[in-house]
């Protein structure tokens, strides 16, 4: 089934230290928007290493991704403080962020768009499920919001 809008190409950077749920959520994008790029991050630290080519990121130039989708649950740097870490960098602050948890705890709702989250959504219990919920980030992301395109400063 095709949609009416046909999405411009996108950059996400998916943060998440579960393999499976990493491999999932790139098959429910990759249905409904085949042509975007979706790098991946193990942790916060790891997210961190990427936006700033440092670490593994060093040699391969990469660009910055447009929208993050982060978990908050990680080890080494959970998401809660990249989210703070990023949204205070002005380097990195323009980049949307949506939180993509397993959390449903008010306290990380609040939390979240406190320290800057642009959008807060838990984890669905099932694949069909993770991929309406895809379509519907890629549908207002890729479609209805105009993303800023901030240059890199090198």
């Amino acid at each position: 089934m095709t949609d009416q809008l046909q999405p411009k190409p996108i950059h996400i950077l998916l943060v998440d230290d579960d393999e499976d749920d990493r491999y999932l959520t790139r098959e429910a994008f990759h249905q409904h928007y085949p042509s975007s790029r979706i790098s991946f991050a193990e942790d916060g630290e790891d997210l961190l290493n990427f936006l700033k080519y440092e670490g593994p990121y060093s040699g391969a130039p990469h660009p910055l991704p447009e929208l993050i989708l982060l978990d908050l649950n990680m080890p080494r740097k959970d998401g809660r403080e990249v989210l703070r870490e990023i949204k205070a960098n002005e380097q990195f602050r323009h980049i949307p962020i949506v939180v993509l948890t397993t959390s449903d705890a008010k306290e990380d709702i609040e939390t979240s768009y406190f320290n800057g989250a642009n959008s807060f959504i838990t984890k669905p219990p099932t694949f069909q499920r993770l991929s309406e919920v895809t379509k519907a980030i890629g549908q207002y992301w890729f479609n209805v919001v105009t993303i800023c395109e901030h240059a890199d400063e090198e």
